[in-house]
Order: C-alpha cells, then sequence, then structure tokens
C-alpha cells in the first residue's frame, strides 16, 4: 500500500502502520553552522530539506516512499571557531542516528534511506548505516547528495573553478540564490586563482587533516562572489535526478 502523503510528520501513526513495511523512508541530514559572512546558518537544513522531498516526489511515480522531517543538527566542531554554530560532538551524532534508525525499524519501516546534506556527517551515517543492518532487521542506505550525484555534475562541469560541493563557495551560494535568494547577501566574498576539483571523486586516496585549516580559508571555499541562481537551478535538476534514481534503485532492490 502506497502512503497517503509524502510526509511522514504529516500521517497519522494508523497510516505509517499500514504502510511501514513496504514504504521505503528517507531521513534527510543536515546541519546548522556557519556558512561564511554571505549565507544563513541553515544552509545545509535548508537544502537538503529541499533535494530529498523534490526527488522523493519524482521516485513516488514508482515505489511507496516518505520522507521524515530533516535533521537539523550535525557533527559541525569544526565550525565553532566561527560561531553561529549547533553541532553535535562525533559519538553524540553517531548515537543520535542510530538511535533514529532504531525508532524507524521498531515502527516497522525496513528500508531506510540516510541522505546527507552535510560534509561532517558523511561517514559517520555511512557507519551508523552499516552498525544497525548489522543489528536489525533492516536494509539501510546512506549516501551524501553530491556523492550520489557526483558524474553527472563533473559531466555538466560542475568542478571547474572551484571545490565541488566546498563550504559556502560557488557551488552552495549558487544552490541558496536558487532556493533561499532573500537569505544570501549581496556583498560575496572574491578569491583569485582557484584550482578545479579532482573529478575523479568526492573521495581523495587518504585523509588529510590540518589544524587549523578552516581558520585559515576564512570559513568558506573558492569564490562565493561567482555563483548565480541559475548555476543553481542547474545544479538543483542534476541532483534531483541523480537522487530519484538512486531512491528507485533502493527501493526497488531484492531482499534476496
Amino acid at each position: 500500500m502506497k502512503p497517503t502523503r509524502l510526509l511522514f510528520a504529516e500521517m497519522t501513526r494508523e497510516e505509517l502502520r499500514v504502510i511501514a513495511a513496504e514504504t521505503m523512508v528517507v531521513l534527510p541530514l543536515g546541519a546548522t553552522e556557519q556558512h561564511g559572512p554571505h549565507l544563513p546558518a541553515g544552509t545545509d537544513f535548508f537544502t537538503i530539506e529541499h533535494l530529498a522531498i523534490a526527488a522523493a516526489e519524482r521516485a513516488a511515480a514508482e515505489i511507496p516512499i516518505t520522507v521524515t522531517p530533516a535533521l537539523p543538527f550535525g557533527s559541525s566542531d569544526h565550525h565553532l571557531i566561527f560561531g553561529a554554530t549547533l553541532s553535535l560532538r562525533t559519538e553524540t551524532y553517531y548515537r543520535v542516528l542510530t538511535d533514529l534508525l532504531k525508532s524507524l525499524v521498531t515502527d516497522g519501516f525496513r528500508r531506510i534511506f540516510l541522505l546527507n546534506g552535510h560534509g561532517g556527517n558523511h561517514e559517520l551515517a555511512e557507519l551508523a548505516a552499516r552498525d544497525t543492518a548489522l543489528e536489525l532487521p533492516a536494509r539501510i542506505a546512506a549516501g551524501s547528495y553530491w556523492t550520489i550525484a557526483w558524474d553527472a555534475l563533473v559531466e555538466n562541469q560542475a568542478h571547474l573553478g572551484c571545490r565541488l560541493p566546498g563550504h559556502a563557495g560557488i557551488f552552495e551560494t549558487s544552490m541558496m540564490l536558487s532556493l533561499r535568494p532573500e537569505l544570501v547577501a549581496a556583498d560575496r566574498p572574491h578569491r583569485e586563482s582557484v584550482q578545479d576539483t579532482d573529478p575523479k571523486s568526492f573521495h581523495k586516496p587518504y585523509r588529510h587533516e590540518q589544524h587549523g585549516f578552516w581558520k585559515q580559508i576564512e570559513g568558506y571555499s573558492d569564490s562565493p562572489d561567482r555563483g548565480s541562481a541559475e548555476r543553481g537551478f542547474r545544479y538543483r535538476e542534476i541532483v534531483v535526478r541523480a537522487l530519484a534514481k538512486a531512491f528507485m534503485e533502493f527501493g526497488k532492490a531484492d531482499d534476496h
């Protein structure tokens, strides 16, 4: 039986009980953190909430699917030096995710997709999905929207002259200009000689962390003043199309 509505929060307990076993549920993972001097602290939350719902609307034509409220807080300790950040520590965030996953399994859902919209959540979401699926009878996926749409974004040259997805740079500024332009400052920072992103993959051969890195780059990547609403609309369409495809693949995956 298909859900009567798309949004989990709009259905009653009886409606959710009836659909749970056959319905895929998407849990969007956002953050509330500084995004430079020009973007709102809710950038990741606003973006992932929109992308999750838009992609689920498309996937709903082929699979039963529902979307929970987006989690507005993430693992963002690396941004605390700038203020404007509400962060959950690594251990806390992992436990929050596993608690929410266990809640959904207890609710009767057996197919759960953690859709991430903040870089600091990426590995923790994957770990929470892996560990919960080992413990409980459910199929669980976890992925960040930019990694799911990576090949399509690179094909459309979204990696050129910026960091993809970066932080509060061209990419995110463009997304917000297309979503909530009234929240984007007109005066945006500029940087020269920004390198292209390696098109091969979001993942590097090894992880390199440097103390003080975020302070050095003033909390934002590349050159935000080069972002545009036109870019944002184009990127959004690319991402939503890729997410809808991923949702349908996961929703139809054989349990055997």
